[in-house]
């Protein structure tokens, strides 16, 4: 079938994404669903800092590719070997798929699932097929196995949970990547208990998200830190007990002194070494520092070891949460129907597929929160 997607055919292109146009809104040919595949009518789609990453280049991907990987939609069509999922059901989309067999699969990691992360970086579903062309029969590579930049994708059924159709789907789309990321470093990887302390770095969707769950698990202090004024704001409005403009020479004094000392669990998600070196300066004696931002590959940051001893600190990294999103996803979607995660303030901007470079300077400039492509 021909159908509408945003297309990169050229990382590292210049800003303004408006003029240089790095995605180009494309007709192209999807095959049909093979085995244990699905095909869904993408409805909503985030744009995330990990897209903008491929754009700019800082995390290579190969080319040409179909952008997007945080979205909900409507299944249309399942393959062989589907049958707990049915034309109709509301699914959202995760960007690792888990094949349920390997090492990390079976140890109920399913985020770093090993067939699934070389599946994503060859472009590829994890049944190593590719599906997507253009109408002159060149390959076209899938994002993270979703390409949900376009009308519709076909996805591994491992890349799908089923979803209450009662949630609209520009919420629903936060969930696949922003709620599982922010929400699960909070309370997967650093597993903070009632009365303990929070500071997140870096307030992006993700970060906002880290916010909001920090909340929801009973921290007594949750601290904001990010360059924007705006941000900071808005996590003040969200519950965050006080806010601090990373961008301010004396910042980790500042947190420090207002904290005592430092906090128990900080999150970076700003993905730079910098914001991971203001983290990690804010995290008090005895405490964890938990990166989720993605920096360029190249990116390291020399750990002081006496430190780790002295103070028996401890540095982690969350990807996806440290989620299992079969079982995670769900649990958010009640938690914010509830209204103890309200993911929905941290709906900045909706746009239209062709608006999508636009959209990425937004994100760019930090003008942005969490944008929303609607499909109609």
């Amino acid at each position: 079938m021909k159908i509408r997607a945003a297309v990169l055919r050229h990382m590292g292109l210049p800003y303004p994404y408006k003029d240089s146009r790095p995605l180009k809104i494309e007709e192209i040919e999807l095959a049909p669903p093979g085995r244990d595949e699905v095909l869904v009518r993408i409805r909503a789609a985030g744009l995330c800092h990990s897209d903008l990453s491929v754009i700019n280049g800082d995390r290579p991907r190969p080319l040409p590719m179909a952008l997007g990987h945080e979205a909900a939609g409507e299944v249309v069509q399942v393959g062989g070997g589907v049958t707990d999922l049915q034309p109709g059901d509301h699914v959202a989309l995760v960007f690792v798929p888990s094949c349920g067999h390997c090492g990390p699969c079976c140890e109920g990691r399913p985020a770093l699932c090993e067939p699934g992360a070389l599946a994503n970086g060859n472009g590829t579903l994890l049944s190593g097929s590719r599906l997507l062309s253009s109408l002159g029969g060149e390959p076209i590579n899938h994002h993270v196995g979703c390409s949900a930049f376009a009308e519709y994708a076909v996805v591994s059924r491992r890349s799908l949970v089923r979803l209450d159709p009662t949630v609209s789907f520009e919420h629903a789309a936060l969930f696949g990547c922003a709620v599982l990321t922010g929400v699960g470093a909070v309370v997967n990887t650093a597993q903070v208990r009632a009365g303990q302390s929070v500071a997140v770095v870096g307030l992006g969707g993700v970060g906002l998200a880290a916010v909001i769950g920090a909340i929801a698990a009973g921290a007594r202090e949750v601290v904001a830190i990010d360059l924007s004024a705006e941000k900071r704001e808005l996590a003040l409005k969200l519950g965050a007990t006080q806010a601090f403009d990373g961008g301010d020479p004396a910042c980790v004094e500042a947190v420090r002194k207002a904290t005592e000392g430092g906090l128990d669990h900080v999150f970076e998600f700003a993905g730079s070494v910098r914001a991971f070196d203001t983290a990690y300066r804010v995290t008090r004696r005895g405490g964890t520092t938990i990166t989720g931002g993605l920096p360029p590959p190249d990116a390291t940051f020399p750990l002081p070891m006496v430190n780790l001893v002295a103070e028996e600190r401890t540095v982690k990294g969350s990807y996806i949460g440290t989620c299992v999103p079969s079982r995670d996803l769900p649990r958010y979607v009640r938690l914010f129907q509830h209204g103890w995660l309200p993911i929905n303030q941290l709906l900045s901007h909706r746009l239209r597929l062709e608006d999508i470079n636009e959209g990425f300077d937004r994100l760019h400039s930090g003008e942005a929160v969490r944008q929303v492509i609607i499909f109609d």
